[in-house]
């Protein structure tokens, strides 16, 4: 029967591991709706959204179900309660890439991001969908190198965020109060992306040596 418990936990692994590509998907989309004022593509990728929830759901009612029957001990433990919360910041990522979705469809047909300012969003994506990947990998293999590695490659995204606000903050920023809105707020949404997938690494340590707190301090959050 343990043997058959340890099965169910690998189904869940892989369940986690497909619902985090999906955000992954989903932020590119969201990117792709931004950068180029595509309708469909915002569309697309709110819709998207609800396949992302309902994985939530069902993943939390197996691990659950798996806590209430199976009554796992130690290491076992571990993998339920990273789950939850693997399950919890997958789903707050999609949320994030939806409210990115949402300016794009809310300023169109105009470009909610100004000309000069794509190319950083466009390196915010790249990063976001990056850090996304590097989740799953991470959550495959449970690799702790990798997922310190991840911890720290937030840091590009933390410096790309600190720069719209150079821009917008600077005396020449013409484009008013809404525009200027707009990107704050467009900044923190992939900036608190970064950090759920983060959290993601931080609950694979958690599960693989019981520890939470990353050695070192310039890669956790």
């Amino acid at each position: 029967m343990r043997e058959a418990y340890h099965e169910q936990l690998d189904e869940v692994n892989g369940r986690l591991i497909g619902m985090i590509r999906k955000t992954g998907e989903l932020m590119g989309l969201a990117t792709k709706a931004l950068l180029e004022a595509d309708l469909d593509a915002a569309e697309q990728a709110m819709a998207s959204d609800s396949s992302i929830n309902r994985d939530q759901l069902e993943i939390d009612e197996q691990v659950l179900e798996l806590m209430a029957t199976q009554g796992p001990v130690a290491s076992e433990l571990r993998i339920v309660t990273s789950a939850l919360r693997t399950t919890s910041d997958a789903e707050r990522m999609g949320d994030l890439a939806v409210h990115v979705a949402k300016v794009a469809r809310m300023r169109y047909p105009d470009h909610a991001v100004p000309e000069e300012l794509r190319d950083t969003f466009a390196a915010m994506g790249r990063a976001a969908c990056d850090m996304s990947s590097k989740a799953v990998e991470v959550l495959r293999t449970r690799d702790l190198d990798a997922a310190a590695a991840l911890a720290r490659d937030d840091n590009e995204m933390d410096s790309l965020h600190r720069s719209l606000f150079a821009v917008l903050l600077d005396d020449e920023w013409d484009r008013g109060v809404e525009a200027a809105v707009d990107i704050a707020l467009l900044g923190r949404y992939y900036e608190r992306f970064a950090d759920h997938a983060v959290h993601i690494a931080t609950n694979v340590r958690y599960l693989v040596t019981g520890e939470i707190e990353w050695a070192d301090s310039t890669a956790g959050h």
